[in-house]
């Protein structure tokens, strides 16, 4: 290729081609030395981002709008996060080491009560008619690695206290062997999602092309919310996908349009958040007070 530069420093690589850079490298635990599979790596409100795969490596993609003075965020649950200036990625000769942090409950989980309970569903239990589609898949990505670390998902309004038991999510195309996203859970401030509630890494995976309701189970997360939380937001994340043959690119779970409901999505980690009048057929199982 003309213009081709490559130039390797260790494990972190720059690729130059064209106006575009990819930052290449590998994630660390600084106590074990082992890989780091889906870290959130990306800069804020740039529209670039990505995770690291199950080895711990990531391509980050740069656009015309990063500067060597952008700031790249290392960001995975239980660990500290960890941010390099762009110029400062180009000199590191070592892997990106992210350190454990000690753990703390969040104010908004509670601890297991012996309470009564009665079950409930919060969310879009209904797939209509299946006429509208909300899809991972926009006309400008050239191919599924552009998907990684975008997610979607939906507010919901808190009114008791509640145990989670699962996920559930209908799945109206899916061109993919396999899947693997990740479930978040997020405080809203502003009509917005900000911080993550549960400090879990809680990843699932879809397999041979399935559709219709899915179920995610939380069981394992024992994930109690607190009434006075009033609203979260739930998404799931793509984090990695096995295509079925070299053509395949749709994922789309069923959705209306509702004046009344909010669906969250953004296109990459770190990323700004959007919102619209979407009801996405997204439901979370609880039992509650």
């Amino acid at each position: 290729m003309k213009n081709f530069l490559s130039i390797i420093i260790g494990l972190i690589s720059v690729i130059a081609y064209s106006q575009q850079e990819t930052l290449s490298g590998k994630v660390l635990n600084l106590e074990n030395s082992e890989p780091l599979a889906y870290v959130n790596i990306g800069i804020k409100n740039k529209t670039v981002g990505t995770v690291s795969d199950k080895n711990g490596l990531f391509k980050l993609i740069l656009n015309d709008k990063v500067t060597s003075k952008d700031t790249v965020v290392f960001s995975y649950v239980g660990f500290k996060t960890k941010k390099y200036l762009i110029s400062e990625l180009n000199k590191l000769i070592d892997a990106i080491v992210l350190q454990p942090k000690n753990m703390e409950l969040d104010e908004v989980v509670l601890s297991t009560k012996k309470i009564k309970l009665k079950s409930k569903k919060i969310g879009r239990t209904s797939k209509g008619l299946g006429l509208m589609h909300s899809n991972f898949y926009t006309y400008n990505e050239k191919g599924v690695d552009d998907r990684l670390s975008k997610e979607k998902g939906m507010k919901f309004k808190i009114r008791r206290n509640c145990h989670i038991k699962d996920l559930n999510f209908n799945i109206t195309s899916n061109d993919f062997k396999s899947l693997k996203f990740r479930v978040n859970f997020y405080k809203i401030k502003d009509g917005l999602p900000t911080d993550l509630i549960i400090q879990e890494n809680i990843i699932f995976e879809i397999k041979d092309n399935f559709l219709g309701w899915f179920t995610v189970n939380l069981e394992p997360y024992e994930i109690y919310l607190a009434e006075k939380v009033e609203e979260i937001a739930v998404t799931i994340q793509w984090l990695e996908s096995v295509k079925s043959n070299e053509k395949s690119k749709y994922f789309a779970i069923s959705t209306a349009s509702s004046p009344t409901h909010t669906a969250f999505f953004r296109e990459k980690a770190m990323d700004s958040w959007n919102k619209g009048g979407q009801n996405l057929s997204f439901y979370l199982n609880a039992m509650c007070e």
